[in-house]
């Protein structure tokens, strides 16, 4: 009999066995999100098994559900079996450096079985004799091996959160494992994560490491040593584990927290003020100085607590010395209304009832109804008389819901830097969101004409997703953003922070000129779902990295006092 965290192991090798062997990558993510649901529930796994309520499971279909009861009362899959017996071993591990075929090739040859044998055949210069092997490829994969180790695949900061949260449940599920924690890019909530830290303590650290090896999700144990196991998840994602004892728990923490350079600005600080700062923490005339939490490392220094979102040396420890940080940055729990959303009027998939019973489960106080304006044809905007059936509709839901709906618009902006609808319409809105969607081509100066033109417009708007741009895969277009800036200061304007996790849009360098300005924010959704309404905490995440505090924004505020801030 397996546990739950046994079964889900059991599935990710199975998922990963069909995609070496080149299954429908559609089955192989149905065994991946099988196995992450199990990693995640609540419930006991052997109640749902014998009650046949597996499939009440999201994630969980009826032919998963028949395989996940199977391992658990028996501990066997035929299906893994089978795919075992007909792919050489190691095939995971291996198939990140090498090809199925390769794979087979050097398995039959060299009896190579995972990336130990592999990178070890060929720094004794055996893989060259083999045939269809030469020397050029066993430096390849000497390189490509190496190039695991240091750097992962770049992903979205909702993905690598999902990851986060999956890696912590299986390194607290053990008494081996006393503290566990994320750290690194994703605890700074950076907009892209191309490894996984996270920091554990416990009576003992090989202990600790040892059940971090045995992380379902990892394809691949790329390196170990006594402080830390380096793993690869089969997107490409690595996850680094350090263990530290309970008294430098904080010290080890704060340092796999980085960035480098903010580390770098603190230790000249120390310096300045005849102190050391490095990895032992902070010392003085060779006394080391008690640090049992990351806020005692920064007092020692002079500091207030800094949160890990504003740790990019990107002023921000100038601006704590001169007292211009907030002392306290936004949270998702101050955020009083949703901004930004869709529904099936355009391209959203649910009812203007439906996001306003979303925004009552979530507890919000006011929902604006954004849906987009007739040159987004595309995305099914809204003619007048479309969008005056809408009002109708708003005023039916509102009878139904606690939450304040709010007539809105995200109005396209055109390239002449008109809004898309007659100022009479605007004006008889509780709001305008007002975004770039096409000809995003245009050279810095027509881009910033239009949008400056847009910004001095007398009806009062946010920007919406200000530079267009999709993490990974879009740049932002190009502007003269400092006096597009300067402009929304001077006119009857706000910025949005977009909490679409493939957009995060303004990014926070931008953010931080924009508060400079005295220039106000709303923390927004970009909703085009009811499960989407969660957006508002990526929204945050950026809101914290650009260093606002909750009176930035304006959707922290109650409905009355935000209706009358944005009033067109």
């Amino acid at each position: 009999m397996l546990d739950r965290f046994g079964v889900a192991r059991t599935l990710r090798e199975i998922a990963a066995l069909m995609q070496a062997e080149g299954a429908n990558p559609f089955k192989v993510r149905a065994y991946e999100r099988g196995a992450r649901a199990l990693e995640g529930m609540a419930e006991d796994l052997g109640l749902l098994v014998r009650e046949g309520r597996l499939t009440s499971v999201p994630g969980i279909g009826t032919a998963l559900a028949s395989t996940i009861s199977e391992l658990f009362q028996t501990g066997r899959s035929p299906q893994l079996e089978k795919l075992r017996e007909r792919l050489p071993p190691g095939v995971v591990e291996l198939g990140q450096v090498l090809s199925l075929a390769r794979i087979g090739v050097l398995h039959k040859a060299l009896g190579i079985r995972g990336l130990e044998d592999l990178e070890a055949a060929a720094r004794a210069g055996r893989i060259r004799g083999v045939k269809g092997f030469g020397e050029k490829t066993e430096q390849k994969i000497l390189a490509d091996i190496e190039g695991l180790r240091t750097r992962g695949t770049e992903t979205l900061l909702h993905e690598a959160t999902r990851e986060g949260d999956a890696l912590l449940g299986h390194l607290r599920a053990v008494p081996a494992i006393e503290r566990a924690e994320i750290a690194g890019a994703l605890r700074r909530r950076r907009e892209t994560v191309d490894r996984l830290v996270a920091v554990v303590s416990g009576p003992s650290g090989s202990a600790a490491l040892d059940h971090a090896e045995r992380y379902p999700a990892a394809a691949a144990i790329l390196e170990r040593d006594e402080e830390r196991v380096l793993l690869r998840l089969p997107d490409g994602l690595n996850v680094e584990v350090h263990a530290a004892t309970a008294a430098r728990f904080a010290l080890s923490w704060h340092r796999l927290t980085g960035s480098e350079a903010h580390l770098a600005k603190l230790a000249m600080l120390a310096t300045a003020q005849d102190l050391v700062f490095d990895e032992r923490g902070v010392t003085k005339a060779g006394r080391r100085l008690a640090v049992k939490e990351e806020a005692d490392l920064y007092r020692r220094l002079g500091l207030p607590f800094l949160p890990p979102e504003v740790r990019e040396d990107a002023g921000e420890i100038e601006a704590a010395l001169r007292g211009q940080l907030p002392e306290r940055l936004v949270e998702v729990e101050d955020v009083q209304g949703l901004v930004h959303c869709h529904t099936h009027y355009s391209d959203g998939k649910n009812t203007v009832e439906e996001m306003a019973r979303g925004a009552d489960a979530l507890g919000m106080k006011y929902i604006t109804i954004t849906d987009h304006s007739p040159t987004a044809h595309y995305a099914g905007g809204l003619t007048l008389d479309r969008l005056e059936r809408q009002w109708e509709d708003i005023a039916r839901a509102q009878e139904k819901v606690k939450a304040r709906l709010l007539r809105g618009t995200e109005s396209d902006i055109l390239a002449d830097g008109a809004l898309d609808y007659p100022d009479a319409v605007l004006d008889r809105l509780d709001v305008i969101v007002a975004s770039v969607h096409n000809r995003h081509k245009m050279d810095a100066d027509q881009m910033t004409k239009r949008i400056v033109g847009a910004m001095r417009r007398p009806q009062f708007k946010i920007w919406g997703h200000a530079l267009g741009r999709y993490v990974l895969t879009r740049p932002p277009f190009a502007v003269h953003m400092e006096k597009i800036l300067d402009t929304i200061a001077e006119s009857r304007a706000a910025v949005e922070i977009n909490g679409d996790p493939h957009r995060l849009d303004m990014e926070p360098r931008w953010v931080r000129e924009a508060k400079k300005r005295g220039i106000r924010f709303v923390v927004s959704t970009d909703a085009h779902s009811v499960n989407a309404l969660r957006n508002v905490r990526w929204g945050v995440d950026m809101a914290r990295r650009g260093w606002l505090a909750r009176e930035d924004i304006l959707n922290t505020r109650g409905v009355e006092e935000f209706r009358e801030a944005v009033r067109p």
